[in-house]
């Protein structure tokens, strides 16, 4: 009896601890940048500001040892905060796309985007994701970049900052 009870806790304790790191590989894991919007940026006209984006997770970047552990990387989240000056509208833009690539900014690909952005939205703003395209080649790159496509609906008073978070949904690669 003793020795069923005790199999049966170490067959649950391993099945447990596989279930627990698998959950925590198919979270979301965040990129952030942090761009910068001059003053001097015209408005109803394209713009773009870019930015090389990182990870606080530097296992599922090219920069870690363990790439081969993920697969069907896809965007989950897009937020951008209006950071400097404090109290900034996100209401001064009009629309905002935004794009990643790898770090030498090839095969650019939008992962976000928000229209008619409201007058009086805020500081911060969560932007519409396509999580159509899988983006496996660019997180598991050694660089990331962010550009962020942008008109504005009024004239800043000082250059702004956003602080640009994408969060990046994975599965684990049991195929290894």
């Amino acid at each position: 009896m003793k020795r069923s009870l005790l199999l049966f806790v170490v067959i649950a304790s391993i099945m447990t601890g596989c279930a627990a790191v698998q959950s925590i590989v198919r979270s979301s894991f965040p990129y952030t940048a942090t761009l910068l919007v001059p003053a001097s940026s015209n408005t109803n006209t394209t713009l773009s500001a870019t930015s090389q984006a990182s990870s606080f997770d530097q296992i599922f970047t090219g920069q870690g040892s363990n790439t081969d552990a993920v697969k069907d990387v896809r965007i989950a989240s897009a937020r951008i905060d209006a950071t400097n000056p404090s109290g900034q509208n996100m209401g001064v833009f009009k629309s905002i796309r935004m794009y990643i690539s790898r770090g030498d900014s090839s095969s650019e690909v939008m992962v976000a985007s928000r229209n008619d952005i409201g007058t009086s939205v805020g500081n911060s703003i969560m932007l519409d994701i396509d999580n159509s395209r899988l983006l496996d080649d660019y997180i598991k790159g050694s660089t990331v970049r962010v550009r962020m496509e942008y008109i504005l609906r009024s004239a800043l008073t000082a250059d702004v900052s956003l602080k640009t978070s994408l969060g990046f949904s994975v599965a684990p690669n049991t195929n290894r």
